[in-house]
Formats: C-alpha cells, structure tokens, sequence
C-alpha cells in the first residue's frame, strides 16, 4: 500500500515538472515570436516545426554551440550594439542566419563578413572598401551599419519579421510579395505552395526564429552570459602599423589578431589617415598601454596598383623606396612587371602621403583640388578614371600617375 501511495506521488511529480517545464518551454517561444512581431500561432506551422526539431537535434546543438563558441569575443560587441538600439535583442541571431558569427563568410553572389552586406549596401551604410580595408568583415562597423539598416527597413515596414525578410531579399521583393498576396501575414508569405518569396528567404526566417529559440535553452544562455565576460577592445595604431607586430608585442598568435581585424586586407592598418582603430581582446588592453610605441615604427606600408608605363625604377622614385627593395619585398624574381598587379611597398614613415593621394572633404570640387596640386582638372579626372566632376565626401583621389 505504501508503495502504491509514493508511486503516485511520484508520478504525480513527474507530470507536475514535465508540466512547468513545457510551460516554461511555451513562454520562451512565445517571447521569441512576440519579438519579431509574429502570431504565436506560427509555432504550430509544420514547415516551421521540421526547422525546429532540426535545430534542436543534438549534432546542431553542437554545431550551434560551436559557433557561439569561436565567436565568444565578438558577442559581447554585437549584442551592446543591438541593446544599444530598437532591434530586439534576438535580431543577434539574423547573423547566425547569414554567416554562422563568421567575420570570414562570403557567398557567391560576393555577399561578406557576418551581415553578409554586399558592396553597394555596405557602402550605402557607411562600410568602407578599397584596396586596404573591407570594413564589411569589421564586427564594430559591420554591426552597427546592419542596425541603421535594419531599423530603416522597420520603419518602412512597421513590423519586425518583415525587416528581417527585406533585408535578406530586398525591400521590393518583399513589397511585391505583399501586393500579390493581398496580405502581410507571415504564413501566407511564406507559404511554400504560392511561392510569394524565394525559397532562401522563407526558409532564412524559419532559421532565425528556430536559432533565436534554441539560444533560449540553459546551455546556450550560459554560453552567452560567458560571453559576456570576454570582448574586444579597439586600440589607436599609427598609420601603416603592422598587424604581426601588435601580435608579437602582446605575445598573441599572428592569426588570431588578424582573425580579430579581418577587415584588414594586408598585414598593415591603412597608410592613409594619421591613425587607425586595431581591435585587440580586452584582455589585453592594460599591456597594449604599456608596451606600445608609435615612435618606434620606421616605416609603413602602402598598396599599389601597376598602371601602364610603370617599372620599378619609375615607381621606387615615386615614393623614395630603392627599387631593389621593392622586388625583395614582393618576392619578385625579376623587374617585369604587369599592368594591375598588386605591390606592397614599405614607406619611410615620415613621407606625406597626402602627396600621393587626397581625400575628399565637405566644400571640395575637383577644380579646388586640382589648383591646390598645380595640376588641371583634366589631368586629375584622367589619373583616376572620372567621367564628370561629380566627386563625394570621403573619396580618395590620386594626384599622380
């Protein structure tokens, strides 16, 4: 009889746990879905449900936690800046969707870094591209241009899930998708027998949703709260400072602070602006402080591009560099050289570049410009390729060929 009587304790137990743990399971979700603005009817969408029992199966928990894992530096980062803002906190999850935290990622249609921004968007935002940086691999800058954009697209839609599904087709795609289904609900959207939206995209916000839920679970909430405890920091370096010897000096590996600034295209920071922004993990901070010295760096580093009529002779005068040094630098076996190849030439730091190159500031015309540089107009728009005078904020010009 007593037996009896405890095993129905037990069992009562039992389903009273299983009970507030399918409740508490329940109030995540729906906390997740309410975020983004979507019914919480949607968790019952069987097209959604096979997403997240996928997510949830053991190898792509471990693959998910392996993700937040190698990205445990930057989270912290992307998660102050979104906290920083009207997104939802669980919008940290879009870039699991895209990149997977990865800085590295690209797709074939030359989407990058862990936003995926592609070229003309990211410099839409204020992401920098040229021969030195790739500002769209930059976690700090990256981030926060995917923040205005994202706002933007949610003041044009009003709802959450809507931004979400622009900024990965479009705003017209998903404009157009609206009009043809009479409609913005979410399931009719995405329903994949009217095909209103590519399929990429109706399965990019199962994926959001799914990720942003499973995150929710006690591992992955601990995995961020550590996270948290660890970040990066950003760090003023002069002009063309080399990347490995921050390394060296901080007696970090080579590729784990370039893995940190992997906007960088070359080992060195830009040559073109007095000083530059080296993110280092916080960790490292009070030693960066204490051993670091400007004053000890001889010599930066530039990128150039062959143009027709260049050698290394015409070049090495250009820039006061022995053309010997030059060819050892760039390991070239001889003198021959090819029009667009790439050379990384090493600068005496104390050379004023603004000799070689202009940026554009605000009131700046090509004629003001050209006058300073006792050059013509005609001649500066044929150094760098300009059809009209239209030159803006920003830009940079070459003053010589």
């Amino acid at each position: 009889m007593l037996f009896r009587v405890l095993l129905l304790i037990s069992l009562s137990f039992l389903s009273l746990s299983a009970s507030t743990t399918y409740g508490y399971e329940q109030v995540k979700q729906q906390s997740v879905l309410s975020a983004f603005d979507v019914d919480y009817s949607f968790l019952h969408n069987r097209d959604f449900q096979d997403v997240l029992k996928h997510k949830q199966q053991a190898h792509i928990s471990r693959f998910f936690a392996k993700k937040l894992q190698n990205a445990y530096l930057f989270l912290p980062m992307m998660q102050e800046t979104i906290a920083n803002s009207t997104l939802p906190e669980e919008f940290l999850f879009l870039a699991m969707a895209e990149s997977g935290f990865s800085v590295d990622a690209h797709s074939h249609k030359r989407a990058s870094g862990p936003w995926q921004f592609m070229s003309a968007t990211g410099k839409k935002y204020g992401l920098h591209i040229d021969e030195y940086v790739d500002e769209r691999r930059d976690l700090v800058k990256s981030t926060q241009a995917a923040v205005t954009y994202l706002e933007e697209l949610h003041q044009r839609f009003d709802k959450w899930y809507l931004a979400a599904l622009a900024y990965n087709c479009g705003e017209g795609c998903v404009l157009r998708a609206i009009k043809r289904a009479q409609t913005d609900d979410l399931e009719t959207l995405i329903d994949p027998s009217k095909k209103y939206l590519p399929r990429e995209t109706r399965n990019y916000i199962r994926k959001i949703l799914a990720f942003a839920m499973v995150a929710s679970d006690a591992e992955f909430t601990h995995l961020l709260n550590r996270a948290k405890a660890n970040s990066i920091v950003g760090v003023d370096v002069v002009r063309g400072e080399r990347v490995s010897r921050v390394a060296k000096m901080l007696g970090m590996k080579v590729s784990e602070l370039k893995r940190l600034n992997s906007h960088l295209c070359h080992d060195f920071v830009p040559p073109y602006d007095e000083k530059y922004t080296l993110y280092i993990p916080a960790s490292k901070l009070g030693e960066f402080n204490q051993k670091y010295s400007p004053s000890a760096l001889v010599e930066y580093y530039i990128s150039y591009r062959v143009k027709a009529g260049d050698n290394l002779s015409k070049i090495g005068k250009k820039y006061r560099v022995k053309y010997s040094l030059i060819q050892d630098f760039n390991d070239l076996e001889d003198t021959r050289l090819k029009i667009g190849q790439k050379l990384i030439i090493p600068v005496d730091a104390t050379t004023d570049l603004k000799n070689g190159q202009y940026t554009v500031k605000k009131g700046d015309s090509l004629i003001s410009i050209a006058r300073a540089y006792k050059i013509s107009t005609e001649k500066l728009k044929k150094i760098n390729n300009l059809k009209g005078s239209l030159i803006r904020i920003g830009e940079r010009l070459s003053i010589y060929d």
